[in-house]
């Protein structure tokens, strides 16, 4: 059929590299470039994106899908680090920065009644990457500025030792709120990270959101066999 063999030639072209920036051009001109309807075009462009090969932006078109970043739980790190590895340059826009009554949950796992907190955008070679979200106690982060936040990760700003950090990730689905700011359709599927970071005498220091886009990243962890179970740890049920 006319739209598999334009979505067989989109793919053999993306295959070969040939979009620059990865943006395919419009839904117009590849109807004028395949002498195809519009119909036609966008069917083959949705057989691509159920190939996990595209994904469109409102607003602004069509992407090849790039490659996910593996994020390897092994290790207590930052988002940044981890890009760096990678070879991708990241930045960082702060959202919101406040000192703020903490949140239930927050309250409850830091022990404190006031909170700074700080929303931001993190930024993967001028792309969103991630929204995070960090909160530590008032007592911590008062001699913290804007400037600092923006510059410099929270690990390497706390006047303390870091010990540890329990994250857990689940699936979501993008709110309306972070589907603006990670350009994703509202109700995309995202991975949410909940991280709580302890320092060296077990005190959480710092309780963090992450929220990043399904298609932009994967978490890798490491199993070794520790007795004749090959079960993870660390696994629970949601109900």
């Amino acid at each position: 059929m006319r739209y598999e063999e334009i979505a067989d030639d989109l793919r053999r072209r993306v295959d070969a590299g040939e979009f620059a920036e990865r943006l395919l051009p419009s839904e117009s001109d590849l109807c004028a470039a395949y002498d195809a309807s519009r119909i036609t075009v966008r069917k083959a462009l949705d057989v691509l994106r159920e190939d996990g090969l595209v994904v469109s932006r409102r607003g602004v078109g069509w992407y090849v899908v790039a490659d996910p970043l593996r994020q390897t739980l092994g290790r207590l790190g930052t988002i940044e680090a981890q890009l760096a590895e990678a070879g991708i340059a990241s930045t960082r826009k702060v959202l919101d920065f406040g000192f703020v009554t903490a949140p239930p949950r927050v309250r409850r796992t830091l022990g404190a009644r006031r909170a700074l907190e700080v929303r931001r955008l993190t930024l993967a070679d001028g792309k969103p990457f991630a929204r995070v979200t960090v909160w530590c106690s008032e007592l911590l982060g008062r001699h913290l500025s804007l400037d600092d936040v923006e510059q410099t990760t929270f690990y390497e700003l706390l006047a303390v030792e870091l010990g540890r950090a329990t994250q857990t990730i689940a699936a979501a689905s993008a709110t309306n709120a972070d589907a603006e700011l990670l350009e994703l359709a509202p109700g995309a599927p995202v991975l949410s990270c909940e991280r709580v970071t302890e320092d060296v005498d077990g005190r959480a220091v710092l309780m963090s959101e992450h929220v990043f886009p399904a298609h932009r990243t994967k978490f890798v962890v490491e199993l070794t066999r520790a007795d004749r179970s090959m079960a993870p740890s660390g696994l629970r049920l949601v109900e």
